[in-house]
């Protein structure tokens, strides 16, 4: 089980920094979402889970450690309002400067005049 659960994680990252390598603002926000949730697996498979734990002291012989679920909680929350700052902000430059590429400039395609010519005769 805790392969699979390496592997899932290891897939998002994967996933996430190919999407943030991209050129277009908006793969680079899923990219980050991704590694955020890969980063969130990872911090909660970091507190040994432990089942029937009580959340308490006192209440059971064993109990599970709050803190991984407290930090993946204050994950989430850092997540959210920083894919929220990102739209907006792509937004903002879609806007402003008419296409969607990260650094503003739409890459320039070359032609090859050897298939044109074929074209045009």
């Amino acid at each position: 089980m805790e392969a699979i659960y390496a592997f899932c994680v290891g897939i998002l990252t994967t996933c996430g920094f190919f999407l943030v390598l991209r050129g277009r603002t908006f793969t680079v926000v899923i990219g980050l979402t991704l590694l955020s949730y890969a980063v969130n697996l990872f911090l909660f498979a970091s507190g040994r889970l432990k089942l029937d734990g009580a959340a308490v002291l006192g209440q059971s012989v064993e109990y599970s450690d709050p803190l991984p679920q407290a930090l993946v909680l204050t994950a989430i929350v850092i997540g959210f309002a920083m894919t929220a700052f990102v739209v907006i902000l792509a937004m903002r430059s879609r806007a402003d400067q008419g296409n969607d590429h990260v650094d503003g400039q739409v890459p320039v395609q070359q032609n090859n005049s050897r298939f044109s010519n074929k074209r045009n005769s």
